[in-house]
């Protein structure tokens, strides 16, 4: 505990009184570090963490038949192929059998091929379909997400990527 030494008394003058020694106050810390620890420990345990952030998700609607679930104008279509390197490959509408309406572009430039088909089209029949091939990375698929929510798309799906589709990128990209 906290002690202090205060020896020394009073002062007595006169002859024959030995002067006492001044010795110096001391004061024990220990105490005051051990509460100080204490309270730390108890602000660290009962702080809230930051808690992770969600992005809101718009679901479809159920349909009766499952063959009209997945309906979508060609036209206003947009299937968006995430590549390796940051390569992003597009066409609009459905791929052209020769392949004349496949197109690439980067990660930096694929926001203006957005907002030019959603100006083009029709609101209500405006689609993106994101189709992440092997050798894109977690990153990329999560930056054409961030990408739909800069852009406000409403109707987005992320689909497997197709054979076709998986060799024109191959293709493209010189990978045997």
């Amino acid at each position: 505990m906290a002690e202090m030494d205060t020896s020394g008394g009073g002062h007595k003058k006169g002859p024959g009184v030995k002067k006492s020694k001044k010795q110096s106050t001391k004061v024990d810390l220990t105490p005051m570090v051990d509460l100080g620890f204490l309270l730390i420990t108890f602000f660290i345990f009962t702080t809230t963490m930051s808690e992770a952030t969600a992005m809101n998700l718009n679901l479809p609607k159920d349909t009766d038949k499952p063959e009209d679930q997945n309906k979508a104008k060609e036209s206003g279509a947009l299937t968006v192929l995430l590549g390796g390197n940051d390569v992003i490959y597009y066409y609009e509408g459905i791929l052209a059998a020769d392949g004349s309406n496949f197109k690439t572009t980067t990660q930096k430039e694929v926001r203006n091929v957005i907002l030019n088909k959603k100006r083009s089209t029709n609101p209500s029949d405006f689609v993106v379909v994101i189709k992440p091939d092997s050798s894109s990375t977690y990153k990329n698929t999560v930056d054409i997400l961030d990408e739909m929510t800069i852009d406000d798309v409403k109707r987005y799906a992320l689909v497997d990527i197709s054979a076709v589709e998986g060799q024109l990128i191959k293709a493209t990209s010189g990978i045997q």
